[in-house]
């Protein structure tokens, strides 16, 4: 009987030898998915059901500030051709008995070239203002050389 203890030994010590190999290595997946959760859960404690449900409801409100940045977003893409985009301003003496650049013509354009010249005309004994709408860049009725100015130096 002594005889057959031998290979019981031998089988227990290679039995042994698989099962520790086994421990090692289901030890180093334990610590790769321990890596995994902290990752997802971010440090956080707690039951992990808790933890993922919090950062899906986070989720879901991101996407919800993403909707309304992007209707905001459309809003202002409609809006900003039309707005103001463009200025140019000229500043002038007008007339010989007056000092300084007093007078002035501002342009205010939008993308397509689109609004309007105010021009200011200052003497002595007042100041008078005048607009004229542009169209594509251009206006209806004459316009004075410092307002033509204006507008190219919008334009460029």
């Amino acid at each position: 009987m002594a005889a057959n203890i031998g290979p019981i030994v031998l089988v227990l010590i290679v039995s042994v030898v698989v099962l520790l190999v086994l421990v090692l290595w289901l030890t180093r997946q334990l610590s790769q998915l321990r890596k995994r959760v902290v990752g997802l859960t971010r440090g956080e404690d707690g039951d992990l059901g808790d933890v993922l449900g919090a950062h899906l409801d986070r989720v879901y409100e991101l996407g919800r500030e993403v909707e309304r940045l992007g209707t905001r977003t459309n809003r202002l893409e409609t809006a900003a051709p039309r707005a103001f985009q463009r200025v140019g301003l000229v500043r002038f003496n007008p007339f010989e008995d007056t000092g300084g650049n007093q007078s002035f013509a501002l342009a205010l354009l939008d993308a397509d070239g689109n609004g309007w010249v105010l021009s200011s005309l200052h003497a002595r004994t007042g100041t008078r203002v005048y607009a004229k709408s542009i169209r594509g860049g251009r206006s209806d009725g004459a316009l004075s050389e410092e307002e033509t100015a204006a507008i190219k130096q919008a334009t460029a």
